[in-house]
């Protein structure tokens, strides 16, 4: 793509973000944006403004504004698979048909959800995997604790030690089974399911299930079916049905404040000029960093407890969307796609792998997520601290500290002072939450699905299908059942040592 080739071509030169902070008075306002409770800071990304607005201008040569427009519209945006993406008419955003759709479904969890509430339910396990696990169980770990129903285990490895650790802590007189499944095929969350019933001596008629093909988890026996639609993604599907836990353990309204807040995330990527649209600017800024700088690793860090998942979620959202190598015409891709996302959480984080960030030889852009409003009661030194540390880190890795500095912190030391000297003008962004209650939390994982979104359309790829989880599987189911497809030796000896 010309626009993608012109991108490469002018990363050509390095950049010192220093320097364009005197070079650029407006660049603070320019790469700063808020919206639904969130600000989002680039200015310490090696971007330099006149290459924000060739950016810009890239998105309208991708068509970014027509293929918004389809996707909010339930249009056909998934060309490999031919379907619409449907996950935001879940929170009511697409056309009426399927918003109408998504809230009859609604009205349904919404009940069910109630109804255990109501039962003396006192632990609920979901079974599922990758999207249909990671969404709940990041829902659960970051409001679950400030509910009152049942409390939520989502298991999702088919190892069995994480299926003993749930059932462990759960009566089996008052657990109920939800078993998530878009296809109710999926080999691991269906032996899952079967072990489970087994153990808790339930009945297949007691468990919920969630699935885009409800005629097969009548086949299986299920009585309670919540359905969402075949188009709506695994990894986009926590708006749906595949939310009922967060509705089980929070009550309705804490899904229906989720999908509000993610409804005015997806109206402010409507409406608000590219300029200053939160998830363009964001996803600018990652095609800037992979294209202009050859950069293709993104660290993420959360400094809020409740948010740890965020970065695993986001792996998921991320790499299994935008992780390919062909357009989606087909064609082969000329330069890199999405970013290896990875991270973890706050101050820990510091104390394991920040070293690497500030003095290692692998560069690349760093993402801090903070939010202002504490929800513990806790002295106020504890929330204090986790701001100064959060922001302490994003100042330090621009600012760096030179030899001369650090000699004179070393007692003339040569060797030591080498050891103490940063290089600074390391590229880093910043997220704010004002707080961090339903409604936010769905316009921060709208945010991140619009960034990815906007993202794949500068790239020419299709963010909506996922063929490279395919082969894997076939190999796995192949190895089961005993087949001999030509294994290289040292599969073959792993296979015969295991005894498979």
């Amino acid at each position: 793509m010309d626009h993608l080739a012109a991108i490469r071509a002018a990363g050509a030169a390095p950049v010192d973000i220093r320097a364009l902070f005197a070079g650029e008075p407006d660049r603070l306002a320019r790469l700063s944006a808020s919206a639904c409770g969130l600000a989002l800071d680039l200015s310490r990304l090696a971007l330099p403004l006149p290459l924000l607005d060739q950016l810009l201008a890239a998105c309208t040569a991708a068509d970014l504004p027509g293929w918004r427009a389809r996707l909010l519209g339930g249009e056909v945006v998934n060309p490999s698979e031919g379907r619409a993406a449907t996950h935001t008419a879940e929170r009511g955003v697409g056309n009426a048909a399927d918003v109408a759709v998504a809230q009859a479904a609604a009205a349904d969890v919404a009940r069910i959800a109630t109804q255990l509430r109501a039962e003396g339910v006192s632990d609920v396990i979901l079974i599922g995997i990758g999207g249909s696990a990671l969404g709940p169980a990041l829902l659960n770990d970051v409001l679950g604790r400030d509910g009152d129903g049942p409390t939520i285990h989502v298991v999702s490895n088919i190892d069995g030690e994480a299926l003993h650790r749930a059932l462990a802590a759960c009566q089996p007189a008052t657990t109920r089974l939800v078993v998530v499944s878009k296809t109710f095929t999926t080999a691991e969350t269906m032996t899952n399911a079967e072990t489970a019933l087994a153990r808790l001596a339930g009945r297949r008629s007691d468990c919920i299930a969630i699935t885009a093909r409800p005629d097969r988890a009548a086949a299986w026996g299920a009585v309670h079916v919540l359905p969402f639609a075949e188009s709506v993604g695994g990894r986009y599907s926590l708006w749906s049905a595949v939310g009922l836990p967060l509705a089980i353990r929070c009550g309705p309204d804490a899904l229906s404040q989720l999908r509000a807040g993610a409804a005015a995330m997806d109206a402010h990527f409507r409406d608000t000029p590219l300029d200053r649209n939160l998830p363009v600017l964001a996803a600018l800024a990652d095609v800037w960093a992979a294209h202009g700088e050859g950069q293709q690793t993104r660290g993420l860090f959360a400094y809020d407890e409740r948010l740890r998942l965020l970065p695993s979620y986001l792996q998921q959202l991320e790499m299994e969307s935008n992780g390919k190598n062909v357009g989606r015409d087909g064609s082969p891709l000329a330069g890199p796609t999405a970013a290896i996302t990875w991270g973890g959480t706050g101050t820990d984080a510091q104390h394991a792998v920040f070293q690497l960030i500030h003095q290692g030889t692998c560069v690349g852009p760093v993402e801090f997520v903070a939010v202002l409003e504490p929800a513990h009661d806790l002295p106020a030194t504890h929330h204090r601290q986790l701001l100064a540390n959060c922001f302490a880190q994003g100042a330090a890795l621009l600012k760096g500290r030179s030899f001369e500095a650090a000699l004179a912190l070393s007692g003339g030391d040569e060797a030591l002072a080498q050891a103490k000297t940063f290089s600074g003008n390391r590229p880093s962004s910043t997220l704010l939450l004002d707080r961090l209650d339903p409604a936010t939390l769905g316009a921060l994982i709208a945010f991140y699905e619009h960034r990815t979104f906007t993202a794949a359309v500068l790239l020419g790829i299709n963010p909506f299908d996922q063929w490279g989880v395919e082969l894997g599987k076939e190999l796995a189911n192949a190895l089961l059942a005993g087949e001999d497809l030509g294994f290289d030796p040292s599969t073959a000896r792993l296979v015969a040592r295991a005894g498979l």
